[in-house]
């Protein structure tokens, strides 16, 4: 299998005043093509940082981080923003999208920041595929938070990323919302082909996957096989 991205002997630490916070201690994994993987732990164990490390949003303080087979620590800041726009999609607990911006609008913008052609076409199919045709017009707040995540996976899967990072994306969606958003999110990816990297705090949402890093304390403390075929 071709691995996608892995991290060797990979630590993080923030200074504060004379002492010294280890947030990631020493992590060593990889992750194969067209997998979906979560990583799960509790409250300040690592996770999210672990994915801005991974995503190169954040540096490692120690180790390296490989992504599609390039190095991210040797990279500068607009290397590292290259390798995001041609690679990388994100989506986000809070949604993230543009308040002054359409439905349309938001996921046709990483279609124009790549300065791809037939954006509307593409951002209009993709919006057909997560069910909001009919709400293709209304503005972030005119739609409810299940909507909205929606318009960010649309939005996440514009640009064909060959890895997609989640961070919580059921977390502020009720179970019923939850459960829809996360079969389209599986669906989409599985048709894509795309690789999935995610992190939630919900135990059944990590069974679905088919592999489940655990966290504490900065440390990987298990690796084990999801549900998922």
């Amino acid at each position: 299998m071709d691995t996608i991205l892995k991290l060797t002997n990979v630590s993080k630490t923030y200074k504060s005043g004379d002492r010294e916070l280890t947030v990631l201690d020493n992590l060593n994994f990889s992750v194969e093509r067209a997998s979906i993987i979560s990583i799960v732990g509790p409250s300040g164990s690592g996770k999210t940082t672990l994915l801005g490390l991974c995503a190169g949003l954040d540096r490692a303080s120690a180790g390296t981080v490989e992504l599609q087979h390039k190095t991210l620590n040797i990279l500068n800041e607009d290397q590292l923003a290259i390798i995001r726009n041609k690679y990388v999609g994100f989506i986000f607990q809070n949604f993230q999208l543009i308040p002054t911006l359409t439905a349309l609008e938001n996921v046709m913008v990483p279609l124009e920041l790549r300065g791809e052609k037939k954006i509307k076409d593409r951002a209009m199919a993709l919006l057909e595929k997560v069910g909001l045709t009919n709400r293709i017009h209304h503005y972030p707040l005119q739609l409810s938070g299940g909507e909205q995540q929606r318009v960010s996976i649309a939005r996440a899967f514009s640009s064909n990323p060959i890895i997609l990072f989640a961070d919580e994306p059921t977390g502020n969606l009720d179970a019923d919302t939850s459960s829809i958003i996360v079969q389209l999110l599986f669906d989409l990816n599985s048709e894509a082909g795309t690789t999935l990297v995610l992190v939630t705090h919900d135990r059944e949402l990590s069974a679905k996957t088919q592999r489940i890093l655990e966290l504490k304390g900065g440390r990987i403390i298990s690796d084990s096989q999801g549900l998922h075929e």
